[in-house]
């Protein structure tokens, strides 16, 4: 099932490549720029795994928390953090859970195993507030970026730190 804007954003706890639990309750009060990539390390998932590090002062300026995930294993994410010099947690969904439950292994991607290039914005009350289908590597991360900026302007929220 595909999530939408307005629905809520359906709750998961993964370990990252890391080592570090990462549960989407708690992270309730942050916005959550959730991206999803088809295969770490391939061309574009590279470029746009850096163009959120090269934004990530500004996501978390704004109160907002990256996480990549995609079907990779642990190993394979450990070497693509490394690989782009990423410093957002990682997760490793092998058992397609968190992907199912978002929506994105539908497609090509569905029929080899791996997630659709996807990203779902959630509002700090755990809320899908945008989502993208087939984003651009290269231009993603700053239409997130601006959608985020949107979004709080609409909301009237004061940006954090200013």
């Amino acid at each position: 099932m595909s999530v939408r804007p307005g629905d809520p954003a359906p709750l998961f706890e993964k370990r990252s490549d890391d080592g570090r639990t990462i549960s989407l309750s708690a992270l309730r009060g942050r916005w959550v720029v959730l991206f999803f990539y088809p295969r770490a390390s391939s061309a574009g998932c590279s470029i746009e795994a850096q163009r959120f590090e090269s934004a990530l002062p500004e996501f978390e300026r704004l109160g907002a928390t990256v996480i990549g995930v995609s079907t990779d294993t642990e190993a394979r994410q450990a070497s693509f953090r490394d690989t782009c010099s990423l410093s957002y947690p990682l997760l490793p969904d092998r058992d397609r859970e968190v992907c199912r439950a978002y929506g994105v292994m539908g497609g090509l991607g569905g029929l080899l195993n791996m997630a659709a290039r996807e990203t779902v914005l959630i509002d700090p009350q755990g809320v899908v507030a945008a989502r993208w289908r087939s984003a651009n590597p290269a231009a993603h991360a700053s239409a997130a970026l601006k959608q985020l900026r949107e979004r709080q302007a609409v909301a009237g929220q004061p940006v954090p730190g200013t």
